[in-house]
């Protein structure tokens, strides 16, 4: 900050002090121009009259109102204008008192709002100007008659200007930071959103695998002493899925790694193509999947993520709620713009739709979340006569891009 900036920056802080040197300079040119005779044989001629008590006075009184004319405008201006007429009406000589109401006819226009500046003025002209031609000394046509009504118009005129630009500067401020809170809001939400995004992501891998371990271990464990190859078997079942849970996390939290960090995931997210594989690992869990999908259809990136994630928080919900016994289908079919996916079971079992208030799970709501980022909508509940149905629609063209992208 320059040594300007410091000085307006304490002078705005201390007002009073300001206003009181404001004060004694107006009252120092005022006692100077009281010695000059503007109407000498050779010009303004200093030291050929002298002001008389009256007039002394009257400065003083102008000059020491200016010092509450920030605190009181309106009533400072009505004292200077009152001594002010004064000295127009008896002055002879007469004194420049004048100075002291343009100064606070300067500062009402500077303070207060357009309309009040301009009526005020207008009336301060009137009022001195009418005085000094009607009830003066001076003819009315005199240079000091025609002065005053210039000196309060520019007063007034100078003020508004200020409050306009103060105005001015003001909104560009306010502007100016109210783009800084939008700015500092919006990244806050991208980073909810992202947030959200990541947190959907770990709980999909973590919840589909984990399930398929607590299967496979418990099928292993019941098996082990009388079935050891079956054991064998579903032990290396627990490998892969924990295999395939490690791999992607690794490319889910890698995704949090900074540009030119190393072990950047290069895998692609997965998508409808992994869909065989995807069923696999669950019919190899003991769950009977059959798949019914369109081929060839060719998503876009953030749906076909969608689609899959999708399928595999229902098809594990159906693992770990269903019971022993359930079976699924998986239906993913192209209808006109949109993507509908279907996943229904027929389990006796405890429906997913208590599994959040069992467990805390977030499966249903994480679905929802992630199809209605993209302009979907997802519904899921207990079918009549038994079981459990998934249904999403999604748009093939995405009208939210921005939130479908960072999936």
């Amino acid at each position: 900050m320059s040594t300007l900036e410091r000085t307006m920056c304490r002078a705005r802080a201390h007002p009073l002090p300001v206003d009181a040197t404001l004060a004694a300079g107006v009252l120092i040119c005022m006692l100077a121009g009281s010695f000059v005779d503007p109407h000498a044989e050779n010009g303004a001629t200093w030291l050929t009259r002298t002001p008389n008590a009256l007039g002394l006075t009257l400065m003083v009184l102008g000059a020491a109102a200016l010092i509450l004319r920030r605190r009181a405008p309106i009533p400072v201006l009505a004292a200077t204008s009152a001594v002010s007429l004064v000295e127009l009406v008896v002055g002879d000589p007469r004194a420049p008192v004048t100075m002291c109401a343009v100064v606070a006819l300067f500062t009402v226009a500077s303070a207060t709002d357009r309309h009040t500046a301009w009526r005020v003025g207008l009336l301060t002209m009137t009022v001195l100007t009418g005085a000094a031609m009607l009830a003066g000394p001076l003819p009315w046509y005199a240079q000091e008659n025609l002065g005053i009504f210039a000196w309060t118009g520019m007063a007034a005129a100078a003020g508004d200007a200020v409050r306009s630009r103060r105005a001015f500067v003001d909104a560009i401020r306010e502007r100016a930071e109210r783009a800084e809170r939008t700015r500092e809001e919006e990244a806050r939400r991208r980073v909810a959103e992202e947030r959200l995004r990541i947190a959907r992501d770990l709980h999909d891998v973590v919840a589909h695998h984990i399930a398929l371990v607590n299967v496979q271990a418990g099928v292993a464990a019941h098996v082990m002493d009388k079935r050891p190859d079956q054991a064998k078997e579903a032990l290396a079942h627990v490998r892969e899925a924990s295999r395939s849970a490690l791999n992607e996390l690794r490319a889910t939290v890698g995704l949090l790694r900074q540009t030119g960090d190393p072990e950047a995931p290069t895998e692609p997210a997965p998508g409808l193509g992994r869909l065989d594989e995807l069923a696999d690992t669950f019919r190899n869990a003991g769950l009977p999947v059959e798949v019914a999908r369109d081929q060839g259809t060719n998503l876009p990136a953030a749906v076909d993520l969608a689609a899959y994630r999708v399928i595999q928080e229902a098809l594990t919900n159906v693992q770990k709620h269903a019971g022993p016994e359930a079976k699924a289908e998986v239906s993913v079919v192209r209808v006109g713009p949109n993507v509908e996916v279907t996943v229904l079971d027929n389990g006796p079992g405890q429906s997913a739709e208590h599994a959040p208030e069992e467990g805390g799970g977030h499966g249903l709501l994480g679905m929802r979340e992630r199809v209605t980022a993209l302009g979907g909508r997802c519904t899921a509940g207990p079918r009549y006569g038994g079981g459990f149905r998934v249904h999403a629609i999604l748009p093939v063209k995405n009208r939210t891009p921005a939130l479908g992208s960072s999936a």
